[in-house]
């Protein structure tokens, strides 16, 4: 009898209080019982971006988070900086293009995080440049950028700083308000621990400025329509009512927990799944700049990385993810955020040391689950 078990950065499991909002039936958005969970939630998002601004909730994913990002902030033949480490740094450089905008490409070699001083120079070099646009938590390499020191060095400038957090929010310590991130966007499948279906984003009264004379079309993505609507505790469009609900059960738990506890949390998790990496011989892709979000590893040579996450998920019901793009095949990724604790970890170490021993990677049985568990007893 095969169980199944989910460890990938997004989706990931869903806790029951969560489960059980969603089973719940669907009342009307447009009513006062509705509007008053968009309230409830509206405040707890604030106190997940760490920010005095309203966070918008758009109906999709993290991607269309995004994409308004880029729609209301610039118009076609403005410039920007996109920082390309990973798939998803390279997202920025694909929506800005979509758009005319002329995107400055910093190309970041996949595993090492962004170099602050290297978008300070491009900044100094071109005085147009009105927005940077950077991954917190690069998932496709597991590196985290330092987003503080990054702030740091746009603050001064005309520039707004833009921020994907999709797989940072909830998972790691990012302080909106405090280091000065003008728009931070999100989506509710990782850290958030509810189904995909949901866009966040905060913007600052700097970032604001922008949107107010970009040129772009819009309409369902429209922030303007939305900072009018949430005045009203209302949506513009017809929202996600089901995982809104499900959204404030997840508030709930997050307020609960403490964001602190749950950042110190993660840490454990990823610090554990690291020593028993090294303790079976294998190799961190990022080891410089890891996430507390999620841990990427080097697929030992003569393994078959892409057989290696086919057969822990088919055979044994434990899926973690595989590479992207140029690491397909090249290396495999463990999260450890959301609801997932360390047992959850214990066993998608215990399933992966039985795939690679079948495979023939040569290693001491048990030695990484042991070296897992030293951590987690401290």
């Amino acid at each position: 009898m095969k169980k199944n078990y989910l460890l990938t950065p997004g989706p990931t499991p869903l806790p029951p209080e969560v489960c059980e909002a969603l089973a719940r039936p669907i009342i009307h958005h447009r009513t006062p019982q509705f509007q008053a969970i968009l309230k409830e939630v509206g405040e707890g998002l604030q106190y997940i971006f760490q920010t005095k601004n309203d966070v918008f909730i758009l109906t999709s994913s993290g991607t269309g988070a995004m994409e308004a990002a880029v729609v209301n902030l610039l118009s076609s033949g403005d410039t920007a900086i996109t920082v390309e480490g990973g798939k998803f740094g390279e997202r920025w450089t694909e929506l800005c293009k979509a758009y005319g905008i002329n995107a400055k490409v910093l190309k970041v070699e996949w595993g090492k995080a962004v170099d602050p001083k290297e978008i300070e120079k491009l900044l100094k070099q071109d005085p147009t440049i009105k927005a940077v646009f950077v991954t917190a938590c690069e998932t496709s390499t597991g590196v985290d950028n330092n987003i503080k020191a990054i702030a740091e060095v746009i603050k001064p400038t005309k520039a707004v700083l833009v921020v994907d957090a999709i797989s940072a929010l909830a998972s790691v310590d990012l302080k909106t308000d405090e280091w000065g991130l003008d728009m931070v966007v999100s989506g509710s499948q990782k850290g958030m621990m509810l189904p995909p279906g949901l866009g966040f984003i905060s913007i600052s009264e700097k970032a604001y400025k922008l949107i107010e004379v970009s040129r772009s079309p819009r309409y369902y993505l429209d922030l303007r329509l939305a900072k009018k609507a949430w005045a009203k505790t209302d949506t513009p469009f017809t929202p996600a009512i089901s995982v809104i609900i499900a959204l404030k059960a997840a508030l709930d738990i997050i307020k609960q927990q403490g964001l602190e506890n749950i950042f110190a949390r993660h840490k454990k998790m990823a610090d554990a799944t690291r020593k028993a990496m090294l303790a079976l011989g294998l190799e961190l892709f990022a080891p410089s700049a890891a996430s507390e979000g999620v841990t990427a590893v080097k697929v030992p040579q003569g393994i078959d990385g892409e057989k290696l996450v086919k057969t822990m998920r088919d055979t044994h019901g434990v899926t973690i993810a595989g590479g992207q793009a140029e690491l397909k095949g090249k290396v495999f990724r463990i999260a450890h955020m959301g609801y997932i604790n360390e047992f959850d970890i214990i066993l998608g170490i215990s399933c992966l040391e039985k795939v690679l021993y079948q495979m023939g990677h040569k290693f001491e049985l048990g030695k990484g689950i042991k070296a897992a568990e030293e951590v987690f007893l401290k």
